[in-house]
């Protein structure tokens, strides 16, 4: 939507990994640490308040309180400098963050369709709350879930929940789906199975009009700055959600359910 004023506009930041020197395959998505101490300081000099996207969700669902101009940071996959440095770089700051773990990603022995990258341990996933980090989850394989069939679906969902929830010993409400795909049959499938939220990705800004369990996120990539992360903090340089899916996003999710027929499960790249 171009119509929704500036006031309303939500930046929810998708932040990968943060370290020198990535893997290949997950590079263009990660931050040097040092890039991303100044887009955290462009954060907190923007005045913005910092919530967990559990707050946007209740604001969404019922329109409890949101503070004015919120923004929201989060981590997907769960990989090795999340607890530590990077928890440590948003706790000095007093910054809330949501974090996704792929639970196969970070539990030795389990199936996971990521490639070999330094992870967390699902062992560790209470430390990211003591750094107040919330946590949701990732599915359990990283599976496109827009291609799976309804039982493949379900388990991808409630597999990552209940060994989160056992893990942390409390209930885990919030969802973000692999790669960003999803799909109305996703959509109601992560209701059923006890997510009151899901985020995508869509590189938009969201806002308080947004969809419950598609909210737009903004990926960041190894070339943004925190000149970009500042503009985005204006609630400037992209588009805003809700908005219907492209022809091209539809066409696009239509080609990897026919490939996914052919080659099976397969990491999206």
């Amino acid at each position: 939507m171009t119509n929704v004023p500036l006031h309303t506009r939500i930046p929810v930041l998708l932040y990968h990994a943060v370290m020198d020197d990535p893997p290949d395959w997950i590079a263009e998505f990660t931050v040097a640490p040092g890039e991303f101490a100044s887009q955290l300081d462009a954060i907190v000099a923007s005045g913005r308040t910092p919530v967990t996207v559990g707050t946007l969700a209740a604001h969404l669902a019922s329109g409890a309180a949101l503070p004015d101009r919120p923004v929201v940071i989060t981590f997907d996959d769960g990989f090795a400098d999340l607890v530590g440095p990077t928890a440590e770089a948003l706790a000095s700051r007093g910054l809330p963050s949501t974090a996704y773990l792929t639970t196969g990603a970070i539990t030795r022995g389990r199936p996971c369709l990521l490639p070999p990258a330094p992870m967390m341990t699902l062992a560790q996933a209470p430390r990211l709350e003591e750094y107040g980090m919330e946590v949701g989850g990732h599915t359990a394989t990283h599976a496109q879930l827009d291609t799976l069939a309804p039982g493949a679906l379900r388990r991808e969902l409630r597999e990552s929940k209940a060994v989160l929830e056992d893990t942390l010993g409390h209930e885990v409400r919030h969802l973000a789906y692999p790669h960003g795909y999803n799909s109305p049959a996703v959509r109601r499938a992560a209701a059923a199975a006890g997510y009151t939220s899901a985020v995508a990705v869509r590189h938009a800004l969201s806002s308080r009009r947004d969809e419950l369990y598609r909210i737009a996120r903004l990926i960041v990539r190894r070339t943004h700055t925190a000149a970009d992360v500042e503009r985005w903090m204006e609630g400037r340089g992209e588009k805003t959600a809700p908005y219907p899916d492209s022809p091209a996003t539809v066409g696009w999710r239509m080609y990897r359910r026919t490939r996914a027929l052919v080659r099976g499960a397969e990491f999206a790249g």
